[in-house]
């Protein structure tokens, strides 16, 4: 897979920001420069060349951008410049000067207008904005670092850049029967799919409080979806679902230790992986398929919970499509197997930073569709409780040419 060079795990991200710094800052340039260029416009050319339009445009450029004060200044400006022009040329008591100058102040005058309208939009915006995000930490809540002696990190990007929430979901609890957690991604959008989520999130961290085993915690998670469908009209009532991976991590003998192993249920979600602290990968597919969540009605069968290891300072992930689908210019999906393996990294929140980085630049920051990712970590024998952070590629970090291990190709130390 092509990605463009550039630092993946340390968070910089900015060249796919840089264009539009420099057209932001041109932009900004813009009001002043065409005034100036009136100016020098008028005082070259004929006196039958007016330079007017030129001066109305610079306050309605500066009418979206800027502040009502700065927008008011280029409207003086303009007109001032429009005037002393036509002072300078001895034209100022002719019909069609006091026409132009009549016309820029108008145009300024509509500025200052657009200027409010935009400023109590973005105000409405940014109302809007507090509350989806107030939203999202509500049926979302960003788990603790440490549960049950695990280091856990979740991360939740929005394909718009304006959204907060949408039907890709998570959590982690920790039982009486070890940490159990989820990871799903609901069919649709809007209100909708919010609504799904909190059925979810509030079915999960009842049921797996109470369920003695994780395939009683998925039988609830059906029954929950089950009586949220009759609420719904139309098309969503009969092709509601959500794919989703459970897993549970079981305390082996009482004392707070983790018995080596994992517990998975996948109901048509995207296989996990296991991150091994030497840098090896696994790709954890079930070894039966299973419908998603909410379509128990066409198929019957009961779940089996598949065991799979799960050693000191591993690194257990999970994510949703939004993530395995994510596309480059050429089609091309996003394959975090192939980018994940051979690669250690100091924790599970700078996987996840890496990982986020990584799937920009493939994408090009052109990403379709919500993405929901969660990291699990579990602790090495004498591992402090947070290990240090450093730079996933060290500065002036080298690999081998040309492939995913140099820097920049890839999220993470090769070992």
């Amino acid at each position: 897979m092509g990605h463009p060079p550039g630092v993946i795990g340390g968070r910089r991200g900015g060249e796919g920001r840089r264009p539009y710094g420099s057209a932001r800052r041109f932009i900004r340039a813009l009001p002043p420069l065409i005034i100036v260029g009136g100016v020098f416009f008028d005082v070259l050319t004929p006196p039958k060349y007016s330079a007017a339009p030129m001066f109305s445009a610079a306050p309605l450029i500066a009418a979206p951008f800027f502040s009502t004060l700065t927008t008011l200044l280029t409207g003086i400006a303009a007109v001032l410049a429009s005037v002393g022009l036509h002072v300078y040329n001895d034209t100022a008591t002719e019909i069609p000067s006091l026409t132009e100058v009549l016309t820029v102040l108008t145009v300024s005058a509509l500025a200052m207008l657009i200027n409010r309208v935009v400023l109590r939009s973005g105000e409405r915006l940014a109302s809007a904005r507090v509350i989806a995000e107030t939203a999202q930490k509500a049926v979302l809540p960003t788990p603790a670092e440490r549960i049950g002696g695990l280091q856990c990190a979740a991360r939740y990007e929005a394909a718009q850049a304006d959204a907060f929430i949408g039907g890709d979901l998570f959590a982690v609890q920790d039982t009486p029967y070890g940490v159990r957690l989820v990871v799903g991604d609901v069919r649709g959008k809007g209100m909708d799919a919010v609504e799904a989520v909190a059925v979810v999130i509030g079915a999960f961290r009842e049921a797996a409080e109470q369920e003695r085993t994780l395939e009683g915690v998925a039988q609830r998670l059906e029954r929950a979806l089950a009586r949220e469908g009759t609420r719904r009209h139309g098309l969503d009532a009969f092709e509601g679902f959500t794919t989703a991976v459970l897993a549970e991590i079981p305390r082996g003998d009482g004392s707070g230790t983790f018995d080596g192993f994992v517990r998975v249920v996948n109901r048509g979600h995207p296989p996990p992986l296991m991150l091994y602290a030497d840098g090896r990968l696994d790709t954890m597919e079930p070894g039966e398929p299973a419908l998603p969540l909410g379509m128990g009605d066409l198929a019957a069968w009961p779940d089996r919970a598949e065991a799979r290891p799960y050693p000191p300072g591993a690194t257990l992930l999970l994510y949703t499509d939004g993530l395995s689908e994510a596309r480059n210019a050429g089609g091309v999906f996003y394959d975090p197997g192939e980018r994940l393996a051979g690669r250690i990294f100091p924790g599970p929140e700078e996987l996840l930073d890496a990982l986020v980085d990584d799937v920009r630049l493939h994408t090009g920051g052109g990403s379709t569709d919500d993405m929901a990712l969660l990291a699990v970590s579990r602790p090495a024998t004498g591992q402090p409780e947070r290990r240090r952070t450093m730079p996933v590629v060290p500065p002036g970090g080298s690999g081998s040419p040309g492939g995913s291990g140099s820097p920049g190709g890839g999220p993470g130390h090769r070992p």
